[in-house]
């Protein structure tokens, strides 16, 4: 058997593994079934997820940690209240909800689109590389300590209406861990995250650190809303899995996703704007004739699988021809 071949079936085979892994054995809570975490975990990066898990720090593989270890991270806590002004004059003027609306430049962003209708929101401050210019013009003090804790690599202040509930998810791709800093918010147990089932309520100036791709809820059933910063940060990784974490962070580069026409956006970001529309029909059509649209759907994945699976066996191909 030629040795494309086997490399190709052993991907395959770590696939399949990596997928059941995340799915079956990772962590403490479970997706109700597997059509639910299909739906919620992006199974599609489970592959080089589970690259980053083995080559995570050993102290940090668990699913909240302590923000201390955060290089110059005291510099974010004794500014809170200077990040706290600028969130609530964003909040005030109207732009830190108005991704959510139809038609402006923030409302197709593949990575938390599906909180829009659960009035969760969110102001992009900068994301892996790119500095938005809208927050350089409204956000400037809050750029200025950011860019103090090297370890961030994106930043966004959010919002989490009163009554609003993010229900179980996971997010998709695991270059970072994700830290929260409590900037405005109902100060209770009944305002919270939990993570992989351990309940992380947010308190004004108090921070913490989890890893993102572990399942999680968040709920604030206070009539206050809840407004924080939220950052992308690096996750503690040994020699080998840097070089991985690198590669890593260059795709997630691609979801840049504007506040406002002024801002950049990344490739990815364009090219899931441009698909957005058919999108909306597969849904219309989801709820006039089901079965045809799971047909559609199986036959699309299992066309996008193969043509993967294809090119994949190409470029072992052309590289053990080149070393032959």
């Amino acid at each position: 058997m030629n040795l494309s071949l086997l490399a190709t079936a052993f991907i395959a085979a770590y696939s399949a593994a990596s997928i059941a892994y995340v799915y079956r054995w990772r962590g403490r809570v479970r997706y109700a079934s597997f059509a639910q975490y299909a739906r919620k975990s992006w199974p599609v990066f489970a592959p080089l997820n589970c690259l980053m898990y083995l080559t995570t720090q050993p102290w940090a593989r668990r699913p909240v940690l302590d923000a201390s270890y955060l290089e110059n991270i005291g510099v974010l806590r004794a500014h809170w209240t200077s990040l706290r002004d600028e969130a609530l004059a964003l909040h005030a003027s109207g732009a830190l909800d108005a991704a959510r609306s139809p038609g402006s430049a923030g409302y197709h962003d593949v990575g938390f689109r599906t909180f829009y209708k659960r009035g969760w929101s969110k102001f992009y401050l900068k994301w892996y590389g790119s500095t938005h210019r809208s927050a350089q013009r409204l956000c400037p003090r809050t750029l200025a300590l950011l860019d103090q804790v090297p370890a961030i690599r994106g930043a966004m202040f959010s919002v989490l209406p009163p009554g609003a509930e993010l229900s179980l998810h996971s997010d998709p791709m695991a270059c970072s861990f994700r830290y929260h800093l409590a900037l405005a918010t109902p100060n209770s147990e009944r305002c919270r995250i939990e993570v992989d089932g351990q309940p992380c309520p947010w308190y004004d100036g108090e921070d913490f650190v989890f890893d993102e791709t572990y399942p999680h809820t968040a709920r604030n059933d206070t009539d206050v809303p809840r407004i924080i910063l939220l950052c992308d940060v690096d996750r503690p990784m040994n020699a080998p899995g840097r070089v991985v974490h690198a590669a890593y962070r260059l795709l997630a580069r691609t979801t840049v996703v504007p506040n406002t026409p002024e801002d950049e956006r990344g490739l990815f970001s364009m090219l899931f704007r441009r698909v957005a529309p058919w999108r909306a029909r597969a849904l219309r059509l989801r709820d006039r004739n089901r079965a045809l649209y799971k047909a559609l759907k199986l036959t699309l994945n299992t066309t996008l699988l193969g043509a993967l699976g294809a090119v994949v066996f190409a470029v072992l191909n052309a590289v053990e021809w080149i070393l032959s």
